[in-house]
């Protein structure tokens, strides 16, 4: 699989809710990319990805159930829906052939046939030979030939696959002259926390477009999205990670595994936004997740949200739960914002510049050893131990090599770690410090 790039066709699967659309996708790709439960509602957002087939690359997106009414949160994700149906280059349309059309299949037929897409209708759970004779119910829907599969097991995906590539826009010429910028990296920016903080509203603002379902019930955003977008600094992929809680407070499957893709994507970012409801203060919870994040070795940017909210009172004391609950980090940007009125938001994209930045900054050996030598001038080690050389071994976050004749105590350590961010405005990038004796 290439990375996503949204300059290659877009294929969306449509359909209403616990049709099989998750399993087709993941089907497709050849792994659990989307979160698939045996009940109506677990897709919610647009979940896109890059796949192939027979050597043609393609996006495909993955949404939530379109259905008539509801409530609005399903008014949102069927919001979702039309979105993706617009933009595609060919839609997927998915019914579950044991169930038959129904009056939710007649809807979303008639919003397919006001854009001008190619449309193929997928009759999922056509699970063998004996039971393709429900194919026929779905003429009826008037979109042509109904293809059955079984997303499940694989039946006949390789022949819809090939109608698929037989429908997508011809590569335009020249696709592949900018390898440079191919190879152009993207950095990713997860943003986390607890359930209902905001980090949806705050991802379709710095996206600039409403790419993931805001609603004010804990728990929307089931799986993680991620959409890349050009900035000053280059691209940047940005990521909205499901809420994370206590362990015991997780009592549901899907639950369980959007957590678990949350803590996936905050081990492969390069930056963190971790967001805190600044009107429900730091909880616990908080605390706990800036410890995984912290452990995770990304830069951290701390966003406090819903700072409109709060009284003057409430203000002035801010700074002082703050260094009373998160003083563990280190000296990380704090920003005040409002997600939902944008206040604030415009000042994040300078300091995760400068994060990342540091975060790949690579320092020349001459200047290490200058940096070390001086700070053991200053304050020697205990016991006579002496850094003897020092080299800066990879980025991402910046690692360092002490080479010393003896052990050196963690407390000495963490003082030449202290003069190397100084000395290299590193910030509160994490650094990695490895202190390897002469003999080894």
């Amino acid at each position: 699989m290439s990375t996503p790039n949204d300059r290659l066709p877009l294929v969306a699967i449509v359909g209403r809710p616990n049709v099989g659309k998750s399993t087709l996708l993941n089907r497709v790709v050849g792994r659990r990319e989307a979160i698939v439960e045996e009940k109506p509602g677990v897709t919610r957002d647009r979940k896109e990805v890059t796949a192939d087939w027979q050597g043609r690359d393609f996006r495909l997106v993955d949404t939530g159930g379109w259905m008539t009414g509801g409530s609005e949160l399903d008014q949102k994700v069927s919001k979702q829906s039309e979105a993706a149906m617009a933009e595609a280059d060919v839609v997927l349309f998915v019914v579950d052939a044991s169930i038959g059309a129904t009056e939710d299949d007649g809807s979303v037929v008639r919003f397919l046939r006001r854009i001008d897409r190619p449309i193929i209708l997928v009759a999922n759970k056509i699970d063998d030979l004996a039971h393709e004779d429900r194919l026929w119910d779905l003429l009826q829907l008037g979109i042509g030939e109904p293809f059955g599969v079984s997303a499940l097991h694989g039946r006949e995906v390789g022949d819809l696959l090939d109608r698929v590539v037989e429908l997508l826009p011809e590569e335009a010429a020249g696709a592949d002259d900018d390898d440079d910028a191919e190879q152009e990296r993207i950095y990713s920016i997860a943003l986390v926390g607890r359930p209902n903080v905001g980090k949806s509203t705050l991802f379709n603002r710095l996206t600039g477009e409403d790419r993931a379902v805001v609603h004010d019930m804990p728990g929307t955003t089931r799986d993680t999205i991620d959409t890349i977008v050009d900035t000053a600094d280059g691209k940047i992929r940005f990521l909205d990670t499901a809420g994370m809680r206590r362990r015991s407070r997780i009592d549901e499957d899907t639950e369980y595994y959007s957590v678990v893709r949350a803590l996936h994507a905050v081990d492969k970012a390069d930056v963190a936004l971790l967001v805190i409801d600044s009107t429900e203060g730091i909880t616990q919870q908080d605390q706990r997740l800036a410890e995984r994040v912290d452990a995770a070795g990304c830069p951290i940017v701390l966003v406090l949200n819903k700072w409109e909210l709060l009284t003057t009172e409430q203000r002035e004391a801010f700074p002082d739960t703050l260094a009373r609950r998160l003083g563990f980090l280190p000296d990380v940007p704090v920003h005040r914002i409002s997600a939902l009125g944008g206040k604030g938001v415009q000042k994040l994209m300078p300091s995760l510049g400068l994060a990342l930045e540091a975060y790949a900054t690579r320092v020349p050996t001459r200047k290490v050893n200058d940096v070390i030598r001086a700070a053991q001038q200053a304050t020697p080690a205990p016991g006579g131990a002496r850094v003897l050389y020092a080299t800066q071994g990879a980025t991402d976050p910046p690692t360092f090599t002490l080479f010393a004749n003896r052990d050196i105590p963690d407390p000495y350590v963490r003082y030449l770690e202290r003069s190397i961010r100084e000395a290299f405005d590193l910030g509160p990038t994490p650094i990695k410090m490895r202190v390897r004796k002469r003999s080894e």
